[in-house]
């Protein structure tokens, strides 16, 4: 692939429900470093960008400008938490150029390079035979819901079939977002009107976003460890 690929990685310095997530010790390294060194792992990876408030926080943990991380300050008009991730991304592609811009968050450790790499070329390899503009990741779940008044909603409780040959649907894990300057023109958002859809590992699928997330990435991420999928 000859085309310039950037990576977005947005890292705000405070959080909500866990306070400084994405500067605090995970597993041996602060949280922010596990989806950084995954992204510098793929080579078809020109440049990673982290568009940030918290410069001095990053320093303070050995990350500065290198020839493929360029740190790019925030400005304050798009800081805080109420404010649009559309918003930090539509800055970030109004002053970087680049063919297809690939974005995820400090939240998501457990993503790993062959799982980054593999969106990439299916997005690309979708891109040359339709009209795709952009890729967002999922988790499949086939399973009985239902409504808060009971009713089922994808089967029928008296003819109950294998979960396996339900329906399946699909839940947007907010892991892996892939998109072109000309499909966030047509939404202002990372999903463009023609998107495609891929289905992540379940154990990769990680959204750190409350305590008991945090706890549960954790236990996965010593697993990977023990397995020799991924490097501490």
């Amino acid at each position: 692939m000859t085309k310039k690929i950037v990576a977005l990685l947005p890292m705000k310095a405070n959080s909500t429900r866990v306070k400084g997530k994405n500067f605090r010790e995970f597993c041996g390294k602060p949280l922010f470093r596990w989806i950084l060194d995954s992204l510098l792992a793929v080579d078809e990876i020109d440049e990673v960008i982290i568009n940030t408030d918290a410069r001095e926080i990053l320093a303070e943990n050995g990350l500065v400008d290198t020839d493929r991380i360029r740190i790019r300050d925030r400005h304050k008009d798009i800081c805080g938490d109420d404010v649009s991730m559309n918003l930090v991304l539509a800055d970030d592609l109004a002053n970087v150029e680049a063919d297809m811009y690939l974005m995820t968050h400090t939240t998501n450790p457990l993503l790993r390079p062959e799982t980054i790499k593999k969106a990439i070329l299916e997005f690309a390899d979708a891109r040359e035979k339709s009209d795709t503009d952009s890729l967002f990741t999922v988790n499949k779940i086939q399973t009985r819901f239902y409504r808060e008044d009971c009713s089922p909603i994808n089967h029928d409780p008296n003819n109950l079939i294998p979960t396996q040959n339900l329906e399946p649907w699909y839940e947007e894990n907010s892991n892996l977002y892939i998109f072109t300057r000309d499909s966030f023109a047509t939404t202002q958002a990372r999903i463009g009107k023609h998107p495609m859809m891929m289905v992540t590992p379940d154990m990769e699928s990680s959204d750190i976003d409350t305590p008991d997330d945090w706890d549960r990435a954790i236990v996965t991420t010593h697993y990977f460890i023990q397995k020799g999928l991924i490097k501490p």
